[in-house]
């Protein structure tokens, strides 16, 4: 009796040790005050916590793609050369560190796990200069509904989730932004965190990224494309029954 008792109250503080947990959310990356990593060391990604964040740098043209992570704070400025800011000025949580991910030409950015599992979810935002490409339009991109605000433009990230041989799981679809709303005052560019239930991708061992845009050109999307991220949530079942099954086995062993 006793024994089941305590296997009982291990097993509740397990539990409550893994809800709030998360597998990567960037603060155990350094950097300076104001600063980025975008691959220019060439070591081609980089980890934070449990997960692994893939980078390709080109040292010829200096440019990236996949992930990169900042600790910027100017939300005001536009352009290519806020690439690397978070809308938000801030990590989902608070903290400094957030990450970047670029759909490029290399690879989608991609975030493989230490071990598989089920992803409850994790936050995404825009990044300064997606975010002010679409509510102004720029030299490569429209104004997000036109002038008139009547035309149906859209943003929308697409997450893919893959097992440990590679095939899709299945797919979640979130709207950076969406103008296709009958009333105008509906119409939306997200500049806040938003949290992204991935839950139904079931055990994955990566996360896939792409990006697509009502505003497409004769080179493809011109809406930037880029968009922020910030703490990934492993879905805390999961790990509480890896951390007992890991305790069950330790204790089979002693006895």
């Amino acid at each position: 009796m006793a024994s089941g008792r305590m296997m009982s109250l291990i097993l509740a503080f397990t539990f409550a040790s893994v809800a709030y947990a998360d597998i990567a959310n960037f603060d155990d990356l350094s950097l300076a005050p104001e600063f980025y990593w975008n691959g220019s060391d060439g070591s081609g990604g980089f980890a934070s916590g449990s997960a692994y964040f893939n980078n390709n740098y080109d040292s010829t043209y200096c440019s990236w793609d996949g992930f990169s992570y900042s600790n910027i704070t100017d939300t005001t400025s536009s352009g290519w050369t806020a690439q690397y800011n978070a809308i938000t000025g801030k990590g989902q949580n608070g903290s400094a560190n957030y990450g970047i991910g670029y759909v490029g030409w290399a690879e989608p950015p991609t975030i493989t796990l230490d071990t598989a599992g089920v992803i409850d979810g994790l936050y995404v935002t825009n990044n300064n200069y997606a975010y002010y490409s679409m509510l102004n339009g720029d030299a490569f991109a429209k104004k997000f509904g036109g002038s008139s605000s009547n035309d149906e433009d859209w943003f929308l990230l697409t997450i893919t989730g893959k097992d440990v041989v590679g095939a899709a799981t299945g797919t979640i679809d979130f709207y950076l932004a969406d103008y296709r709303f009958a009333d105008n005052g509906e119409d939306y560019i997200v500049n806040t965190w938003e949290y992204v239930d991935l839950s139904f991708l079931g055990v994955v061992k990566s996360l896939e990224f792409s990006l697509s845009s009502s505003d497409v050109g004769k080179w493809g999307m011109n809406t930037p494309a880029y968009f922020a991220l910030d703490t990934i949530i492993p879905e805390p079942t999961t790990m509480a029954l890896l951390a007992l099954g890991s305790l069950l086995i330790s204790k089979r062993k002693k006895s």
